[in-house]
């Protein structure tokens, strides 16, 4: 049986800010509401508020997306077109790129490197190299809508794009050239995933289905049970051996993330329920984390969710109060993650393990 948690809608909080320099940084006291869930069901809510750090802002519109480059860098895109790599330990632009003509919609990272890539609704993708020139060292063009997609394969030497024109291309990163061309009716790509060691490629869609690809001529080897609502992003495990899933929706429908088996069986694990909004996001925790394994979802309605992955009980929530839509989640470190916003730009947040991973905003920018 699921263990579902069932979060009450909580008044708005107000948000109020001190602000004073502190060598070249501004320093904060923010006040937000907390919710640790009890085994009894119930919730303690907590009004805390905690010193943290606001930083230079990376961009000066929404953030749609963020991705973790290596243990200190971060590499993030949105509204105003530009593509920025971020030291997130120290409040400190690495570099801003410019190259897109529209917005960022997806970035993909080849992590423990300077190599990274960026998807827009220009219908582009470009590569970069933080140890190259401010130029991007190659382009990516095929196809005619917006990209929503974007996968590297664990060698490196292939990149998967998705786009809402129904279509997935493979390229060779090497050349820039398009090795593969798949086409599916009605298959509005949401998000791509690479599966780690393997030669599969795991993709939502806009129909509500989850499919399995064989980058070995781009075919789809499998599909999984269609849901109730849009599928917005899917996260692999480290293994290869589970994926995640989140679903769209409004007012507590839809608004979950499923776990599946990715093995022989490819069963629907778990559901993770208590959001009111569109989850927009999902990770797979590390395992040092804690004693069981865990995830952490981020949603529309401002709230980041850690979960029992097992059990799918709600273990703590962080209300990200005057935020707007939170868009996109990374692990930054073992206990560290960063997410983007639409209003409040990038925030790094901290688990505190002592404190029965309570959740924490300590910094943004």
């Amino acid at each position: 049986m699921l263990l579902r948690c069932h979060l009450k809608r909580a008044l708005p909080q107000k948000v109020s800010c001190r602000f004073c320099a502190v060598m070249g940084k501004l320093q904060s006291k923010l006040k937000h509401s907390t919710y640790k869930y009890r085994p009894d069901g119930f919730r303690d809510e907590r009004i805390q508020t905690k010193a943290f750090q606001e930083y230079s802002p990376a961009h000066v519109d929404t953030v749609s997306v963020v991705a973790a480059l290596n243990s200190d860098l971060c590499v993030s895109g949105g509204k105003d077109k530009t593509v920025v790599a971020y030291n997130w330990r120290t409040g400190n632009v690495v570099k801003r790129l410019k190259g897109h003509e529209r917005e960022i919609t997806k970035i993909a990272c080849i992590h423990k490197s300077g190599q990274f890539f960026s998807a827009s609704r220009d219908k582009t993708v470009m590569m970069w190299d933080l140890q190259g020139s401010s130029q991007p060292r190659q382009q990516f063009s095929g196809h005619t809508m917006v990209v929503t997609g974007l996968a590297v394969s664990p060698d490196t030497s292939q990149l998967c794009t998705g786009s809402r024109d129904n279509t997935l291309l493979l390229w060779d990163v090497g050349t820039g050239q398009c090795a593969e061309r798949a086409s599916v009716s009605r298959n509005l790509v949401t998000h791509l995933c690479w599966v780690p060691r393997e030669p599969y490629i795991l993709q939502t869609s806009e129909d509500k289905t989850i499919r399995l690809w064989d980058s070995r001529g781009l075919q789809v080897t499998h599909i999984f049970p269609a849901k109730q609502h849009i599928q917005t992003y899917c996260e692999v495990s480290e293994d290869g051996h589970k994926c995640i899933s989140c679903s769209s929706g409004f007012g507590g429908e839809g608004c979950e993330a499923t776990l599946w088996d990715l093995r022989q069986t490819r069963n629907r694990i778990c559901e993770y329920e208590g959001h009111f909004q569109t989850v927009a996001s999902c990770v797979f925790l590390p395992r040092a984390l804690a004693l069981m394994p865990v995830i952490a979802t981020s949603s529309h309605d401002c709230k980041v969710k850690i979960w029992n992955q097992d059990s799918g009980a709600c273990l703590f929530t962080l209300s990200l109060d005057g935020s707007g839509p939170l868009t996109s989640l990374a692990v930054a470190d073992t206990v560290s993650l960063l997410c983007a916003s639409f209003s409040r730009g990038i925030r790094l947040l901290r688990v505190d393990r002592s404190r029965g991973l309570e959740l924490q905003e300590v910094a943004g920018f």
